[in-house]
């Protein structure tokens, strides 16, 4: 009896424990009170179902999903260039600083009443100081004393015009300054523009662009220019605005084969002008001068280049005409632009370049303004430089 006894305590005993043990984890996992309900829905539908999307609304009457239409970007608009014919005309203002030198100082010195040795030296000196050169001065101020001598011109129009006729001579205007940009044969022309760091480079490649689209050619950029990724850009956005495509490389690329490719491009797509523009350089770093020579010889496995444009900028004066000399060495310049024309500028250096290089001055900058570039005519040129002032002999 005893042993059942201590049977049924043991079991007791067992129960008792077994008991405690369930209860006591229940206890310890309580959980902390839930969050209220609209809380944790919004976390999940914010983990889970991302950014909120629109609906595509329903037709009420037939209960089909209608699509919202698709909204395409609008096309750019592509800029139409001002016309070239006349442009010189309507920018003979911004020469305002040469009509200083040749309006008013020429003009005031050759209305004195009498023309002794101080006067000509004095005619000598503007002319100089307006950077047309010591030889191109010497044979104006010749001509001009001997004809005055032998017709005994005495009126302020008959010397405008003298003076006229002899800066314009000075300019050689029997030179060819048109751009041959024609294609050839299914052949795009090439137009090659090299110049010294500083000129103004990028920026009148992309106002000649320009000058080509407003005249009616289709244009292609070649940037060829892979030192400076801004040139790149740049010069495609000048292009963008004209509807021109820009062909480009990475950024250190060889200048000659984006050059290349520029042209092949051209060929493919049947444009009418390439237009390359390549990296500055100064006309004394051999290196960089062999390169472009090197960009001139692979281009021209497409065929001769038509137009090697030197971009000068007119404020360095005598001293383009180093560079002038040197990039004709290389590549064989056909034509000079002259930029920043405009403001500070002196006029005469148009002729000191002409007199020293034989190259014609085809096109040049008159401001900043995108259509600021003008063909160069020498007459228009040399009438702008003069003015309209009127000199005292004719009052």
């Amino acid at each position: 009896m005893t042993e059942y006894l201590l049977i049924a305590l043991a079991l007791l005993g067992v129960l008792i424990l077994g008991g405690i043990g369930l209860v006591v984890p229940r206890l310890r996992r309580r959980p902390e009170p839930p969050l209220p309900k609209t809380e944790v829905d919004t976390r999940a539908e914010e983990d889970l179902a991302g950014p909120p999307v629109q609906a595509p609304e329903a037709e009420l009457s037939t209960g089909i999903l209608v699509e919202p239409p698709v909204v395409e970007a609008p096309a750019p608009v592509l800029e139409v260039p001002e016309p070239t014919a006349g442009r010189l005309v309507r920018l003979r203002s911004r020469l305002s600083r040469s009509q200083n030198v040749f309006g008013k100082s020429l003009l005031g010195l050759l209305s004195r009443d009498h023309l002794d040795e101080d006067t000509w030296e004095e005619i000598e000196d503007s002319l100089i100081t307006a950077d047309v050169g010591v030889d191109a001065t010497r044979d104006i101020v010749d001509r001009l004393r001997e004809r005055t001598r032998v017709l005994g011109t005495r009126s302020g129009s008959e010397l405008r015009a003298l003076l006229a006729a002899e800066l314009v001579n000075a300019l050689d205007p029997t030179l060819d300054r048109s751009l041959r940009t024609a294609p050839k044969e299914g052949v795009p022309a090439v137009v090659l523009v090299v110049g010294v760091n500083g000129a103004g480079k990028t920026t009148t490649c992309g106002k000649i662009a320009r000058v080509l689209v407003a005249d009616g050619r289709s244009v292609l950029l070649g940037a060829a220019d892979t030192f400076r990724a801004a040139a790149a850009d740049q010069l495609e956005t000048w292009g963008g605005r004209v509807g021109a495509e820009t062909v480009r490389g990475p950024e250190a690329a060889d200048p000659a084969s984006v050059a290349f490719d520029a042209v092949k491009r051209g060929i493919d797509t049947g444009v009418d002008t390439v237009l390359i523009d390549t990296a500055g350089r100064l006309q004394n770093k051999i290196g960089l001068m062999d390169e472009l020579g090197k960009v001139k010889r692979v281009v021209e496995k497409h065929g001769p280049i038509d137009e090697t444009l030197l971009i000068l900028d007119a404020t360095t004066g005598q001293n383009g005409l180093e560079q002038a000399r040197v990039f004709t060495e290389v590549v064989n310049v056909t034509g000079v632009v002259l930029s920043k024309l405009d403001g500070t500028a002196k006029g005469g250096i148009v002729i000191a370049v002409q007199r020293k290089l034989g190259i014609p001055v085809k096109l040049v900058g008159l401001g900043e303004g995108k259509d600021d570039l003008a063909p160069f005519d020498p007459a228009q040129f040399v009438d702008a430089l003069l003015g309209t002032e009127p000199l005292a002999r004719d009052a």
